[in-house]
């Protein structure tokens, strides 16, 4: 069992920065891929990036390329969402993801409000 707390999430002007942090309790944190996801009214919970616990490998969505940072500190048992350059489009509920491909765990999530 994982269980995850993001925090972070506000209010910020579009151009402007955030950064989300989840940290997990119960389990092998370093064992666990790790992702955050966005979902806004009526539509689909959708990924934003991630990062594999084996190789440290990194994958984002094309909308955050290049401004978007996912790192992890697996001493901390924390994953990092570093939000640059934010847009009104990237309005929406963060949430966190711990995957080992046997088991699924998902935070409760972070509102992000991008004004323009």
């Amino acid at each position: 069992q994982v269980q995850l707390v993001e925090s972070g999430g506000g209010l910020v002007q579009a151009g402007g920065s955030l950064r989300l942090s989840c940290a997990a309790a119960g389990s092998t944190f370093s064992s666990y891929d790790m992702g955050w996801y966005r979902q806004t009214p009526g539509k689909e919970r959708e990924f934003v990036a991630k990062t594999s616990w084996s190789e440290g490998s990194t994958y984002y969505a094309d909308s955050v390329k290049g401004r978007f940072t996912i790192s992890r500190d697996n001493a901390k048992n924390t994953v990092y969402l570093q939000m640059n350059s934010l847009k009104p489009e990237d309005t929406a509920i963060y949430y966190c993801k711990a995957d080992n491909k046997i088991h699924a765990y998902w935070g409760q999530g972070t509102q992000v409000t991008v004004s323009s």
